[in-house]
């Protein structure tokens, strides 16, 4: 993807200059607390805008920080036999940072893009690649919300086929229950009409007792 590079010079128009501060500002401010929180390392920042007005960050103590740096600084001075290599040392280090900058300026313009902005002045190459290369991640986001989609669903299915085995379980004992009450129900019938019976039987042997007694008493011979 061909990204556009900031040019590294002042800018003129003042609102711009103050967007483009407070942006690269609230950046700056956001990766020394990422790298202080991160790395766990001491970080200090100190930013004076064009008006004065201080802005700072740091992970313990601005004033101990500085101290540090400077004892760090006067440290290396006194027990480097060679200034002009540390200074090429320094030298090397501030191209690096620009470098770094530059990449983070780059990134940046690229993710603004990415989400539509700043696209007046691209050209239509560029354009097509911006198309093609956010195509790419529409498709991936897809691919992934299927793949969550199926994972979802065999999910969904696992869990129905417990109820499902927890529905027959419970439904195979209240069965059994029913079976059960069903027999004592039998028994209990058996037992009162086994009952009625022997109740009848009792009532017949007295009727029949009393159709015996009935009619004249006999005489009996002297």
């Amino acid at each position: 993807m061909v990204r556009g590079k900031t040019q590294m010079k002042r800018i003129e128009n003042e609102t711009s200059r103050q967007v483009t501060f407070s942006k690269r500002r609230n950046g700056l401010l956001k990766k020394a607390f990422e790298l202080s929180v991160l790395c766990d390392a001491e970080v200090a920042l100190i930013i004076f805008s064009t008006r004065g007005k201080l802005y700072e960050f740091s992970s313990s103590s601005v004033n101990k920080i500085v101290e540090r740096y400077q004892k760090k600084v006067k440290d290396l001075h006194s027990s480097s036999p060679n200034t002009k290599q540390t200074q090429d040392n320094t030298q090397v280090k501030e191209g690096d940072d620009i470098n770094i900058t530059n990449k983070l300026e780059q990134l940046e313009v690229s993710k603004r893009k990415l989400l539509g902005d700043g696209l007046d002045a691209c050209p239509i190459d560029e354009l097509q690649q911006i198309e093609n290369q956010l195509e790419r991640s529409l498709t991936k986001v897809r691919a992934r919300k299927n793949q969550l989609f199926r994972e979802q669903i065999e999910k969904l299915k696992e869990e129905e086929k417990l109820l499902l085995d927890e529905n027959r379980r419970l439904k195979e004992k209240w069965l059994e229950q029913q079976r059960s009450l069903s027999k004592q129900d039998v028994l209990a019938v058996g037992e009162r009409r086994q009952a009625m019976e022997e109740e009848e039987e009792e009532e017949e042997e007295v009727e029949t007792e009393l159709e015996l007694f009935i009619g004249l008493p006999e005489r009996r011979m002297p």
